[in-house]
């Protein structure tokens, strides 16, 4: 049995929510897990739920990192921190893979620390599924973990992203793209122009050239590569329309009764459309590059978030992604692995 450990206290809405999607999952997906956090707090929430027969065990911390703490710096002090003790399960072997809301630097400093990066690879990446106009998601790698960044490190966000694409989607040879601001080969920075001919030339990966912000979201491309910052500025930008979209639809269909009318009878595609963007669909992002599945997910999680998240962390065990990383990386023989 699959066994993930969930940081319980980390989120918005934690320990609530995170142990009503923890109880979910034991539940719908026949994995094990460890919820981790202060025993009292943890076990009182789960008094709110039937877990008969579920395989959940609490794992003591005694501290908490908050939002506003400066990462680096919790990560070191807080040993016992809930976070710190989640991933150390993974690193010990106690558990097969880590999830955790709250503070994405928080769980990608805890993960540098206590699972380390992959041989050969430069720079871990958060990888993110977004919603497009097909059934097909596309994922943005790097959304965050990375401000700045070389042409040979995002070469290699490339293809650990078009490995996890695969193994969460089952499409072989998924389109890459760069991000950039136009899509002919003349257009763009250094940094993109020296991405574009490390892209080109490299046998494993099915190349498609520069894609711009408005390409993606029309499912043009599978995985889209670009730094951290440009990355989570698009991935930020693009929650920001989707929420003003709903917002401005809902105040123009409820201005006149002709519009209540209209809504009510189309509630049922209004409710199909926020399914297929709410992000509480996807679960979370995954921090690739690690020795260790580690799925973060929003801030915001509900228990559905939660669940997914852990879902996609049993897949990716299920996948055995991180091998799979480690081999192409220890057979590359191209500059974007030394």
């Amino acid at each position: 049995m699959i066994k993930i450990a969930v940081d319980a206290m980390g989120g918005d809405y934690a320990p609530r929510e995170i142990v009503h999607g923890a109880v979910l999952a034991a539940r719908d997906l026949g994995v094990a897990v460890q919820l981790v956090g202060p025993p009292e707090i943890v076990e009182k929430e789960l008094q709110r739920h039937t877990i008969t027969g579920l395989d959940i065990t609490i794992v003591p911390a005694t501290e908490i990192v908050s939002m506003d703490e400066k990462p680096s710096r919790a990560i070191v002090k807080k040993k016992d921190s809930s976070i710190v003790i989640a991933t150390k399960q993974v690193s010990s072997g106690q558990a097969d893979a880590m999830v955790a809301a709250g503070s994405t630097g928080a769980a990608a400093v805890a993960a540098q620390i206590e699972l380390g990066r992959i041989a050969n690879v430069s720079r871990s990446a958060i990888a993110c599924s977004m919603p497009t106009a097909t059934d097909q998601p596309v994922m943005l790698i790097d959304v965050g973990a990375n401000a700045e960044c070389d042409a040979n490190q995002l070469l290699q966000f490339g293809q650990m992203g078009s490995l996890v694409y695969t193994a969460l989607y089952s499409v072989q040879n998924p389109r890459v793209g760069i991000l950039n601001l136009g899509s002919e080969e003349t257009k763009g920075t250094t940094l993109v122009q020296d991405t574009y001919k490390l892209m080109q030339v490299q046998s494993d990966l099915n190349f498609i050239g520069f894609v711009e912000g408005r390409d993606f979201p029309m499912g043009k491309v599978e995985v889209v590569v670009t730094d951290g910052f440009v990355g989570n500025v698009a991935l930020k930008t693009a929650e920001g329309i989707a929420k003003m979209i709903k917002l401005m639809l809902k105040q123009e269909l409820l201005a006149s009764w002709r519009g209540k009318i209209g809504a009510a009878i189309a509630k049922p595609s209004f409710d199909a459309v926020e399914r297929r963007t709410n992000y509480n669909q996807a679960g979370g992002a995954l921090l690739v590059g690690v020795k260790g599945v580690c799925v973060i997910a929003h801030g915001g999680s509900t228990h559905t978030a939660i669940r997914n998240a852990i879902r996609m962390a049993s897949d990716m065990v299920s996948a055995r992604i991180v091998e799979k990383i480690e081999k192409t990386f220890s057979l590359a023989k191209t500059g974007s692995a030394s």
